[in-house]
C-alpha cells in the first residue's frame, strides 16, 4: 500500500483566511515548501466557526489562491482535505453536519476542488462519523472518488476503530478502495480517560487504535500535536489533561529537551515522527518562527535510551 513520506510534517491550514490573513497565510505556505514540506492539511469546515459566512470553505479557497498564484506548486505539494462536517445551515454547527451520504459526499468534493482549483487532493478523509448512513453506501461513495480519479486515497478521521474495521471489510468483499490511513488527536500527553473534552468531534487514538494502526499497516496522522502550545506554556493546557502523569511527563520532556539542546515541542515531534506506528503530524505554526521550530524537529533523531525514557514518563 502506499505510506506516507518518512518523517513527515503536514501543514495545517485550518485557520487560513480567517484567524491567519492570506499574506500571513502565503508566507507560511512559502516557508513550508522552502523547508521541504510536501503535505497540506485542510478540510471542507475549515473554519466555518470563524467564518462570517457560518459556512467553511476559507481555507481550501485561501489554499486555492496560492497555487493561483504560484504556477507550477501544486505538482510539488500534496492536499489532504476532509469532508462530512461543513454545516447545511450557516451558524449552525455541529448540528446540521452535511454528513456522509453518497450525495453529500459527491457534492462536497466537487465544491473542494473547485475552491483548491484542482482536479483531485491526494489524500481524502471521512472527517466524522455518521451513523445515520448505511456504511456500504459510504465505502462505496467513498471509494467511487478514489476510482474515479478525484482522490488518491481515503483515509478515516474521528472514526471508531471498530467503525474502520467494519468499513475495510466491507471495501474488501466490494472490492472498492477503502481506508489506508487514520486521523486521531494524538500527542505525547494523554488526557484522563473518559474526561470530556472542549472540542466537538475529537476522537483520541487509544491505545487499541495506535495497535490496530501499525497491525494493518495504516498511515497515522495525528492533530492538536502541540496541545496550542501548552508544552512551553502548561497555563493552556485543557482539564482533562491535568493529572499526575501529565507532571512527570513534562518534566521527563524537559530532562530530554535539554539533553538535546531542542525545545519540548521539537521533541514532542521527534517522539512522534519516529513511533510505532510512525507518525504524521499535523503542525499549525501561525508564525514564521514557530514554523521553522517544527520543521527543525525533522534533524532531530532521539536514540533508544532517550525514547524510552520518554515512552515510560517518568514513572520508573
Amino acid at each position: 500500500m502506499t505510506t506516507t513520506d518518512t518523517r513527515t510534517l503536514a501543514l495545517g491550514t485550518m485557520s487560513y483566511g480567517t484567524r491567519v490573513e492570506a499574506p500571513t497565510a502565503f508566507a507560511l505556505l512559502d516557508r513550508y515548501v522552502e523547508r521541504g514540506g510536501r503535505w497540506l492539511d485542510t478540510a471542507d469546515n475549515y473554519a466555518c466557526w470563524l467564518s462570517p459566512s457560518g459556512r467553511g470553505g476559507t481555507s481550501e479557497a485561501t489554499l486555492g489562491a496560492w497555487f493561483r498564484a504560484h504556477p507550477g506548486v501544486r505538482d510539488q505539494v500534496r492536499i489532504s482535505t476532509k469532508l462530512g462536517a461543513d454545516p447545511v445551515t450557516p451558524g449552525v454547527w455541529p448540528a446540521s453536519w452535511e454528513g456522509l451520504s453518497p450525495t453529500a459526499i459527491d457534492r462536497a468534493i466537487g465544491h473542494s476542488l473547485d475552491r483548491l482549483g484542482t482536479d483531485h487532493v491526494d489524500l481524502l478523509w471521512a472527517h466524522v462519523e455518521d451513523r445515520a448512513v448505511d456504511l456500504a453506501a459510504q465505502v462505496s461513495a467513498l471509494g467511487a472518488l478514489v476510482s474515479s480519479g478525484r482522490a488518491g486515497r481515503i483515509g478515516a478521521s474521528n472514526h471508531a476503530t471498530w467503525r474502520v474495521e467494519r468499513a475495510r471489510t466491507l471495501a474488501r468483499t466490494a472490492a472498492v478502495p477503502s481506508f489506508t490511513a487514520l486521523q486521531l488527536r494524538h500527542t505525547y500527553l494523554q488526557p484522563i480517560p473518559f474526561a470530556p473534552l472542549p472540542d466537538t468531534g475529537h476522537v483520541v487514538a487509544s491505545p487499541e487504535a495506535l495497535d490496530y494502526a501499525a497491525t494493518e499497516g495504516l498511515d497515522l496522522w495525528s492533530y492538536t500535536t502541540l496541545l496550542g502550545g501548552a508544552f512551553t506554556h502548561p497555563d493552556r493546557l485543557q482539564d482533562a489533561y491535568r493529572h499526575p502523569d501529565t507532571e512527570r511527563r513534562l518534566a521527563t520532556l524537559a530532562r530530554v529537551a535539554q539533553r538535546y539542546g531542542a525545545t519540548s515541542n521539537q521533541v514532542v515531534l521527534a517522539w512522534l515522527l519516529d513511533g510505532s506506528p510512525r507518525v504524521t503530524p499535523i503542525i499549525g505554526p501561525s508564525t514564521l518562527a514557530q514554523l521553522d521550530e517544527a520543521m527543525d524537529a525533522r534533524d532531530l533523531h532521539l536514540d533508544e535510551d532517550a525514547r524510552a525514557e520518554l515512552d515510560d514518563g517518568g514513572t520508573a
